[in-house]
């Protein structure tokens, strides 16, 4: 199987059931990887490819439904955290044309007694579908369960405790974004199904998408496409660890870009997760990132004042 131009591939089993040296290099190779380009493809990765095959499926009946009924779910005043944003209404940063998506958001559900419950809004259920809760759950709680190994794996790359995430991330702010890029129709002349971007989060994992259309920009500034890779899913690494680990570690731009004429009348869905802190996180660069060479480049923040920053600039709150 050939893989796009510049990503590996890696197996996430070297490091959860193989020996010292087979977990040693799938360390070693991950953060070289997220040095070098700030994607990687991950294989054996532990998400049940019939629960991503369900989800697929609730997710193409939720946007098919009526208008007026999609509409019912999009709640005003919370940026978009939960439920449905409705077409065009996000766009990338220092772009003000809208993407050509529509969206839905499951956020952390808190199953303890953690006082973030009472500060993050309530998921929102679809009464014509009574799955749709049900199954996003369970894809959320197995992308955020893998997620966290991945961090884990990082963590020792740059020098930590092999917990130094847990604490940060449990109960984080973390989102699941289903997406549908509806057939293209007498766009705006410079619309694009996603316009070029980085992730705010610490890491994305996307799992699958019904068409080709995403590609990274490398380090020769070339656009490369990654298409759907089989058993595989797709990491990459957000700005809030491009931050944390004072460039250190990649965030890299990336987009959707619009398909060939004689395909724009069809579809297209993704499902990225969106892995983020505990909002009191702070993004402060880790002192061993820092060096003569490399100097702190970013002032302090916490993850939750990045996070309004940055929903200000692509749209979605004022």
């Amino acid at each position: 199987m050939s893989l796009p131009q510049g990503i590996p591939s890696i197996d996430l089993s070297d490091y959860l059931n193989g020996t010292a040296e087979q977990r040693q290099k799938f360390i070693q190779d991950i953060g070289q990887a997220y040095e070098d380009i700030g994607f990687v493809a991950i294989r054996n990765h532990g998400i049940d490819d019939e629960l991503i095959a369900n989800f697929y499926k609730q997710v193409k009946t939720f946007f098919a439904l009526p208008e007026d009924v999609k509409m019912k779910y999009e709640i005003e005043g919370i940026g978009g955290q939960r439920g449905y944003t409705s077409f065009g209404k996000e766009h990338a940063k220092h772009r003000n044309t809208g993407d050509l998506k529509e969206f839905w958001h499951f956020g952390q559900f808190v199953d303890d007694n953690d006082p973030l419950k009472d500060e993050y809004p309530a998921n929102v259920e679809v009464s014509e579908l009574p799955e749709f809760m049900k199954v996003g759950r369970e894809a959320y709680q197995t992308f955020e369960r893998q997620g966290g190994v991945i961090l884990s794996a990082l963590a020792q790359y740059l020098g930590l405790d092999e917990n130094f995430f847990n604490p940060h991330i449990h109960n984080g702010n973390s989102v699941l974004r289903p997406i549908h890029y509806p057939p293209i129709t007498n766009p705006e002349p410079d619309a694009v199904r996603a316009g070029e971007h980085e992730d705010i989060n610490l890491i994305t994992l996307l799992v699958g998408a019904s068409a080709d259309g995403l590609q990274v920009l490398n380090r020769e500034n070339e656009w490369v496409d990654v298409t759907n890779i089989e058993n595989h899913i797709v990491v990459n690494v957000g700005d809030m660890l491009q931050r944390l680990t004072n460039n250190r570690l990649r965030s890299t731009t990336h987009r959707v870009i619009n398909p060939p004429v004689e395909k724009q009348g069809t579809s297209r869905y993704s499902i990225p997760f969106f892995l983020h802190p505990r909002p009191e996180m702070r993004l402060d660069c880790l002192e061993s990132c820092i060096t003569a060479e490399n100097p702190k480049q970013y002032e302090d923040i916490t993850s939750d004042d990045y996070l309004k920053e940055r929903l200000r600039e692509i749209g979605l709150i004022k």
